[in-house]
């Protein structure tokens, strides 16, 4: 891996110097780890000015969770505890002679900003933008096998907890159980904060589980995903519990159902973001679910678990191959509760098969 990481710190290092940077600091975790193999706390990576570095406020634990860093990449510990690596890099780019340095302003605070510009008030420092995260949208095959492990983790996980009694349960409990499940199986943790809902909960978009216990007849939604060496993927399907499934309920699930294929259906190179979330959209808002539908349908995943893409109605741009992101409708009816299906799948060629669905557990309505 140390390779990759090499040349994605020289694709970044050319664009910084067509743009006229001599040198790049680069501060946010997830970009820091992309192009570093690991990014430890407060820890920010210093390119083009001289060797690349990566300063660290305290000599980096090696716990897996911050990932692997590349051996071949030179890291330094700032001699002084408390301080801080962003005005660190900024004397050192000033000492190695660089002139401009790009910066990820969009992750910087005013005040650090302004104590960076004071260390070396001659060098100029100027906006990288997101220019990296741009960069990790297409996905490397090294990357999506770990999305791939992350979703069989997730589908175990989740495959467990059906297979359990549930009627009874908070859940708050349930939530937790299906955390421990993702890290029993493999996972570094869940790759966000696991959403259980039920009876009137179901259906809402990124619910907080309460002490809410299932009861017989409920709807039950659930929204889970692991991380799994920082790569992090997405799930969400909703269930009923203990009782054959009253006709609203299957006739809310077969809508929320034809909208995700009809989306997922959609997914190829060249597709606009927008006529992703178009194709699942119209279909809700035929049926008079219109107001109150999330303001997109899905986004890209990766070393964070909301990711360009953005599948949304005004996005701008196409998708290309090797993109994974989430296609995840749902309803949510007040008083009564609602439906949400969400899958995590990679873009592919149509020669290569289409769509490569990652979150393979059943999309069949279960009477659990």
């Amino acid at each position: 891996m140390s390779e990759v990481y090499a040349e994605r710190r020289g694709r970044l290092g050319d664009r910084c110097a067509a743009a006229g940077s001599t040198a790049a600091m680069v501060s946010r975790p997830a970009n820091v780890r992309y192009l570093a193999g690991g990014a430890p706390p407060g820890a920010v990576l210093l390119l083009g000015a001289g060797d690349d570095v990566l300063l660290c406020p305290r000599t980096p634990s090696g716990d897996p969770a911050e990932g692997r860093l590349d051996e071949h990449l030179r890291v330094a510990v700032l001699p002084v505890a408390g301080g801080d690596p962003a005005v660190a890099a900024v004397d050192f780019a000033r000492k190695a002679g660089s002139d401009v340095l790009a910066v990820e302003e969009h992750h910087l605070t005013v005040a650090r900003y302004r104590a960076m510009g004071s260390v070396a008030p001659r060098l100029r420092l100027a906006d990288l933008g997101t220019a990296i995260e741009q960069e990790r949208i297409v996905k490397d095959e090294e990357e999506i096998t770990c999305l791939r492990i992350a979703a069989e983790i997730t589908d175990q996980a989740l495959g467990e907890l059906l297979e359990s009694i549930l009627v009874g349960r908070t859940e708050r409990h349930l939530a937790l159980e299906l955390e421990r499940r993702l890290v029993d199986h493999g996972a570094d943790g869940p790759a966000f904060a696991t959403s259980v809902a039920t009876g009137p909960h179901s259906g809402r978009g990124g619910h907080r589980p309460s002490d809410r216990r299932v009861e017989e007849g409920d709807f039950l939604s659930v929204c889970l995903g692991a991380n799994y060496r920082g790569y992090r993927c997405e799930i969400g399907r909703t269930f009923v519990i203990g009782s054959t499934p009253a006709g609203w309920q299957i006739e809310l699930y077969d809508l929320v159902f034809a909208a995700q294929r009809a989306a997922r259906e959609t997914l190829a190179p060249g597709t606009a973001y927008r006529d992703v979330d178009r194709a699942a959209r119209q279909i809700l808002d035929a049926a008079g679910h219109g107001e109150g539908l999330a303001p997109f349908l899905g986004h890209g995943v990766g070393l964070e678990i909301e990711e360009d893409p953005q599948l949304a109605p005004a996005a701008m741009g196409k998708l290309d191959a090797c993109v994974p992101v989430t296609v995840e409708p749902g309803v949510h009816i007040p008083g009564r509760g609602g439906v949400r299906i969400d899958d995590t799948l990679v873009v592919r060629q149509e020669a290569d098969g289409g769509p490569e669905l990652l979150t393979i557990t059943t999309k069949e309505l279960l009477a659990l």
